[in-house]
């Protein structure tokens, strides 16, 4: 006669939820504190919001809840100067009625695996923020007037929403020198530009570090039996992002108000289209352990092809920076944000690509 246990599973840990935690999973059974919000995911990926209490989930489904805020951070916008930095406000909206996915909801359903921390949620932002200013998208120079203060505030304003579906509610600039170990600052740049020296040109895209370890291309690519599922998992993380991720950035493309003039029309068109094989590319990906039937891929193919796949992701980011721009450009701004369209759309082409290559085995030189 077996045994059976009468003990449940224990709840979920709420504990930090608005504070330092900004969502958890929870499971059916489970009580979402007051003032947080349910949402709830069935098999396809579509989202309900629902109040807090007990989580009912139909078979199937997976429930997260989140507490809109307030959250404070801190964001470096120049690595190079870390005692300087931007004191961020921001929080959570409800439901925008007038969208059919909120995008706050797909960052979450994207991109977080168990839970959310304030901290990975801060390091996701400073990060975007720092490319949007080395790539010139953004603009923050020294003595800033109040006019490029408000420019440089409404491009990152649009830019946290849109990428990340969270709205600012205060930013100002803060002193954080008295709190920096300028040693151990300098200790880590060191660290992470050897560390993108081995990678070569490839750089690395960080996944949450409870769905996939954050490794770089270089450690990655390492052939210890143990590096394979590491590989795996970052390759699966943004392949899974790429397929969830494209077709709504497509929709937030589709949905501009266009300048008047044919060649932009034919532009943006043709960027649709692009966007729309990329997807496609996406969800035909072949298997990354397999080279074919009974024939597994080596580590150091595995490796390779995780490598253009975390370089896709790093397009995608930039392309959610893009539309952030496009939905604040002038009518004159158009034609380079097309421009830099196209470089964004070449790499995702490329890196796809590059990860669908077959595997030629090198032949031996024979003497």
């Amino acid at each position: 006669m077996g045994i059976f246990s009468l003990r449940r599973k224990p709840a979920a840990d709420t504990g930090g939820l608005g504070t330092s935690l900004i969502a958890l999973r929870l499971d059916a059974g489970d009580v979402a504190p007051v003032h947080s919000t349910v949402v709830v995911f069935n098999a396809g990926g579509h989202a309900r919001r629902a109040a807090a209490g007990k989580v009912a989930c139909e078979p199937g489904e997976m429930a997260v809840c989140f507490h809109p805020g307030p959250y404070t951070v801190h964001l470096t916008p120049f690595a190079a100067a870390p005692e300087w930095a931007l004191r961020l406000r921001f929080v959570v909206d409800v439901a925008n009625p007038r969208v059919e996915q909120q995008r706050f909801d797909l960052y979450l359903y994207s991109e977080m695996a168990e839970r959310l921390d304030l901290e990975a949620f801060r390091a996701s932002a400073q990060s975007a923020l720092q490319i949007e200013l080395a790539q010139g998208a953004l603009d923050l120079p020294p003595c800033t007037s109040l006019e490029e203060w408000h420019a440089f505030r409404a491009g990152l304003n649009q830019l946290m929403y849109t990428r990340f579906g969270a709205t600012v509610d205060d930013c100002v600039p803060v002193d954080l020198g008295d709190q920096i170990d300028f040693a151990d600052a300098l200790k880590a740049r060191a660290a992470e530009q050897a560390v993108a020296a081995a990678a070569g040109s490839f750089a690395a895209a960080a996944p949450p570090s409870d769905l996939a370890p954050v490794a770089s291309v270089a450690s990655i690519g390492a052939t210890r039996p143990d590096a394979a599922p590491a590989t795996a998992r970052q390759d699966a993380f943004g392949l899974r992002r790429l397929f969830l991720e494209l077709p709504s950035l497509s929709s937030g493309l589709r949905v501009l108000v266009l300048p008047e003039g044919l060649p932009v029309f034919q532009q943006h068109q043709a960027l649709l289209l692009r966007l729309g094989m990329a997807a496609l590319n996406v969800n035909t990906m072949p298997s990354l352990a397999w080279a074919a039937p009974d024939q597994p891929l080596p580590h150091e193919e595995q490796a390779r092809r995780t490598g253009q796949t975390l370089l896709v992701v790093q397009a995608l980011d930039e392309a959610w920076a893009l539309l952030a721009r496009l939905q604040l450009a002038a009518h004159a701004q158009w034609p380079g944000l097309l421009d830099e369209a196209d470089r964004i759309c070449a790499n995702l082409e490329t890196g796809l690509a590059f990860r669908r290559a077959p595997y030629a085995p090198r032949s031996e030189p024979t003497l």
